[in-house]
């Protein structure tokens, strides 16, 4: 049996292998991502009883994992929860239509294709040069937003994984000047709907082994895919060198987004800076053996 799997650098290879050790890698794989979705789901609080989540997904191999585990969690969690997959087909040339409804109707799960022409949308709106990325995720996020209203799901499940969140930071900082980073859960600006990201935890390079094991009818993303002004992309770049130089970089820049210090950091609206002072200890004299270190 021949399946991909991911060395230490990130990069595929191929490999013949032992069924029983294939089946192995596997099971431990799956096991892996499932306790970081069971970690996220109860650090954050993801999901209630009687929750409706509306899974939207994209075809890529993230939302694919991302209703796979949460599939799993709706069979072994003692919670009670329902799950729609909800896909929007935005139009783009050549996008195979066929293969979402074939994939969700044969795991037997509830679904939906939405259909809006957001592509052509995108194309008039986004000036000759620059990335369609922010007209794009705007246009779908407010579709999503009110299908999620019209179909009474009271959380909106996402596919964003742990590199997603470091790099996200990174171009917070590097371009947009904010310490900002995506949150495992958010309420968005209308207040109106609970967006949750189950995959907080797990790094890309898992999902990708998975994806493999899965063998997932991966459909390419050619409106955003095929830019090569990204500045995602060359955060990805700076993340992989990272992952091969410095193993547990990564992660441990996004532990770090959860422990946060104000007071040593320069933010006046989290910290009063303004009012620090010493505490008064009257006339209290400091030991010499103290002034002497």
């Amino acid at each position: 049996m021949s399946v991909s799997i991911y060395d230490a650098e990130g990069g595929s290879v191929s490999a013949s292998r032992d069924p029983r050790k294939s089946v192995y890698e596997k099971n431990k794989c799956h096991k892996k991502l499932r306790r970081l979705v069971g970690q996220a789901v109860t650090d954050f609080n993801l999901i209630d009883p009687g929750d409706k989540v509306m899974v939207c997904l994209s075809g890529g191999k993230d939302s694919y994992a991302l209703l796979d585990f949460l599939l799993s969690l709706q069979q072994h969690a003692p919670i009670d929860f329902s799950l729609v997959a909800v896909n929007l087909d935005q139009k783009q040339p050549g996008f195979p239509e066929h293969v979402l409804p074939e994939y969700l109707s044969n795991k037997g799960v509830d679904f939906e294709i939405l259909q809006e022409d957001t592509y052509s949308v995108v194309q008039r709106l986004t000036p000759e040069g620059k990335t369609t990325c922010p007209v794009c995720s705007r246009l779908r996020r407010g579709i999503l937003y009110s299908h999620a209203q019209k179909i009474g799901a009271n959380k909106i499940a996402l596919g964003h994984h742990l590199d997603d969140v470091v790099e996200t930071l990174f171009l917070n900082m590097f371009f947009g000047g904010r310490m900002k980073a995506m949150p495992a859960k958010l309420k968005s600006d209308d207040g109106k709907n609970i967006l949750i990201r189950p995959l907080y935890y797990a790094r890309e390079q898992l999902l990708s082994q998975w994806s493999d094991y899965a063998a997932y009818p991966i459909i390419p993303c050619n409106l955003c895919g095929s830019q090569e002004n990204l500045q995602r992309q060359n955060i990805k770049q700076m993340l992989l060198q990272w992952d091969r130089e410095q193993p547990g970089r990564v992660e441990n820049i996004a532990r770090s987004i959860g422990h946060v210090a104000p007071s040593h950091l320069a933010d006046h609206n989290l910290f009063d800076f303004l009012n620090l002072a010493a505490d008064n200890k009257g006339d209290a004299q400091i030991p010499l053996t103290q002034l002497s270190h």
